[in-house]
């Protein structure tokens, strides 16, 4: 099998040369390079990769984990993430977990191989202290909020995002609210249930549990919560929806099951995917792409060692409204 020395020897230069030429560095003479390269591939000789990994101390490539690759919150994320990852010449590994503690700690241990020079998680199962464990092989940013003083972050407070739906439902004279949330102990979940209790008890006002919705994450899941809606002897007229997704598949289920919006049921989403716009749906936006671009910003800093502080960075949304209130 060929290697660098061979190639070195049949073009009479050092090996450093063409390594230099493998690597694609400058200070090689033009006519020497192609040379090396016409040698390189008329032995069909391959780069070993971890190899080089080994040598330079880096892959170039970050993970970037996440729950659901086909999930427009998080496309939107990879966007950002990937725009940025270009710009500094890196490749991202998605690793989708579909909400595995197991299988995120497999993209972590892979940072602790030296697979993996970084890794941004868009939305952990697993708790602050486990993560931590694993700073210590390589730089981990969170598109959460964290209480770790070890991990970087770029984040939307989602208790705030709440309570701005919130305070414009009750100014608009509503009473009967109800909300729509993903995982039922997430973080994220429990602030935004947190802000909605809270704004209820700020008017004094008891919620009833049945108008409070969990395991939202699709269009699908809204048409399930319309279906919901139509047992009920008291329907709230309102809905807090924590992804434009779910939100889209009530504003379309509710009309064909006799409910007009927002006549007989006001609907504010969250996040910012395309949908909302193309429906119509007021909406509590914040931009996804902004946080997976600062998310990778920040680790890329962390790993050529611009900034070894920890920061955390806070993207604040604002409400669009729109013809669903």
């Amino acid at each position: 099998m060929p290697n660098i020395k061979k190639i070195a020897e049949m073009a009479g230069v050092s090996i450093s040369t063409v390594s230099r030429v493998l690597n694609n560095h400058p200070y090689v003479n033009e006519q020497k390079r192609k040379e090396i390269l016409s040698i390189i591939e008329k032995l069909n000789y391959s780069q070993n990769s971890n190899a080089v990994h080994l040598v330079r101390g880096k892959t170039n490539v970050i993970g970037v984990v996440l729950p659901f690759v086909n999930h427009q919150y998080y496309s939107a994320i990879i966007e950002g993430i990937s725009r940025m990852a270009a710009k500094h010449h890196y490749n991202i590994m998605l690793c989708q977990t579909g909400y595995s503690p197991e299988k995120e700690i497999e993209v972590l241990d892979m940072l602790k191989m030296k697979k993996l020079d970084g890794v941004i998680i868009c939305s952990t199962i697993n708790g602050w202290q486990e993560l931590e464990k694993y700073v210590k092989f390589g730089p981990i940013v969170t598109c959460e909020d964290t209480v770790s003083s070890y991990m970087s972050s770029v984040y939307i407070d989602h208790y705030k995002t709440f309570a701005l739906g919130m305070e414009y439902l009750i100014e608009h004279g509503h009473r009967r609210i109800g909300y729509c949330v993903g995982r039922k102990n997430s973080i994220n979940s429990l602030n935004r249930k947190q802000a909605y209790l809270d704004a209820l008890s700020s008017i004094q006002v008891m919620p009833k549990e049945e108008w409070g919705f969990v395991d939202c994450f699709t269009v699908e899941d809204g048409t399930r919560v319309v279906q919901s809606l139509l047992q009920m002897k008291e329907r709230p007229t309102a809905l807090l929806v924590s992804c434009n997704h779910i939100a889209a598949g009530i504003v379309k289920a509710a009309p064909k099951s006799g409910l007009s919006i927002p006549g007989d049921l006001t609907i504010i989403g969250c996040d910012d995917q395309q949908i909302a716009e193309i429906l119509e749906i007021t909406t509590i936006a914040h931009s996804s792409v902004d946080v997976g671009a600062g998310a990778f910003t920040l680790l890329h800093d962390h790993i050529t060692k611009k900034n070894k502080e920890t920061k955390k960075i806070e993207l604040f949304p604002k409400l669009t409204k729109r013809l669903t209130t």
